[in-house]
């Protein structure tokens, strides 16, 4: 590392569990974000910010002005511009060293499946749950870690899903694809500050695994009651007849 990378990164490195050697691994990260919204924006910032080496950004939205109270990578003057791009500029500017993949465009299973593949871990900080299910799909099948977040009203949660380890529960563990209700934003709303927490901890999470330090959210959901500020923890089982998953 140059000396303006120690100088950048010199607080994360004076952790015990980071170091330059951790710091190192970050800069050989690949990561693939799938939305580009409340959750993504705290997710790429911070990733991008800690040196994550290329960070894969995926939404195929136009930025919108109702957009703009919780969406903080993007600005008004993005208004009518595509969020990757918008958010490409934006995390360029952050930090010039982590390299910028936009995509945009809604992946398919087979697209994204072949993403998924190329990267050391996937973050879901989509907006619905048909794509949830194709991200899970492509996680499973690629043996990729993936970070699960979701934020709405003053609720949020947030739960990691190993499935590069054995007997790991995936996200149609906790969730069937039996429909769903609109359980959107735009139709639910939300408060700004919560997507910012639970996109946070996400990029936690995704730092953690690179780094395999502490422990994990792997078998775990976490959920957050912003209304009184709780937090509770729900242990995950794999399901062994999971359609997905399940042997």
């Amino acid at each position: 590392m140059n000396d303006e990378q120690l100088l950048r990164y010199s607080r994360q490195i004076m952790l015990a569990q980071i170091g330059i050697d951790g710091q190192q691994k970050l800069a050989a990260a690949r990561m693939l974000i799938i939305g580009m919204g409340g959750l993504g924006s705290p997710v790429a910032m911070y990733l991008a910010a800690a040196g994550v080496g290329e960070l894969v950004i995926v939404d195929d939205d136009v930025v919108d002005l109702s957009n703009l109270q919780r969406q903080i990578v993007h600005s008004s003057a993005d208004i009518g511009r595509p969020k990757v791009e918008s958010a490409q500029q934006r995390l360029n500017a952050l930090n010039p060293e982590c390299t910028i993949t936009a995509i945009k465009q809604r992946l398919d299973a087979e697209a994204m499946t072949e993403q998924a593949r190329q990267v050391d871990v996937v973050i879901d900080a989509c907006d619905n749950f048909e794509t949830r299910f194709i991200i899970n799909a492509a996680c499973v099948q690629t043996r990729t870690p993936l970070v699960s977040g979701a934020a709405i009203r003053l609720e949020g949660q947030v739960a990691v899903f190993r499935n590069d380890i054995d007997n790991s529960p995936c996200y149609h563990c906790l969730y069937k694809d039996e429909g769903e209700l609109d359980q959107s934003c735009s139709a639910n709303g939300v408060l700004a500050p919560l997507v910012g927490i639970i996109g946070s901890v996400q990029a936690l999470e995704a730092i953690k695994i690179i780094n395999e330090f502490g422990e994990d959210l792997n078998g775990r959901l976490l959920l957050l009651d912003a209304n009184y500020m709780e937090w509770r923890s729900i242990k995950l089982k794999k399901d062994p007849a999971c359609p997905v998953c399940g042997r």
